[in-house]
């Protein structure tokens, strides 16, 4: 079992930036693949970002490549997601979870949710 509290949402204007906190306890953090979704209000939970189980390895969505980046310090269990240039279409809950396996990028390749932070952008 493993345990994820995100933190780090708010309210920021366009252009504006954020950072996400994913902390983890429960079983070794350092073992797993990592990811951030988001979830819009109607809409279904998409993809952001991904990070191997030592940081070596990312992904991102198309729609967020080049103003995110997605980072871990297995010291401290947290997974974090820079948010810079954020834009309006960028509002959403975000989540972290647990990858099943290392190249996994749809939910339901993920379990161990926690319970999403909400980010929003104002035009």
């Amino acid at each position: 079992q493993v345990q994820l509290v995100e933190s780090g949402g708010g309210l920021v204007q366009a252009g504006g930036s954020l950072r996400l906190s994913c902390a983890a306890s429960g079983r070794t953090f350092s073992s797993y693949t990592m990811g951030w979704f988001r979830q819009a209000p109607g809409k279904e939970r998409e993809f952001v970002a991904r990070i191997s189980w030592n940081g070596g390895s990312t992904s991102y969505a198309d729609s967020v490549k080049g103003r995110f980046t997605i980072s871990r310090d297995n010291a401290k269990n947290t997974m974090y997601l820079q948010m810079n240039s954020l834009k309006p279409e960028d509002t959403a809950v975000y989540y972290c979870a647990v990858a099943r396996f290392s190249g996994a990028r749809h939910a339901r390749e993920y379990s161990f949710w926690g319970q999403g932070t909400q980010v929003t952008v104002s035009s």
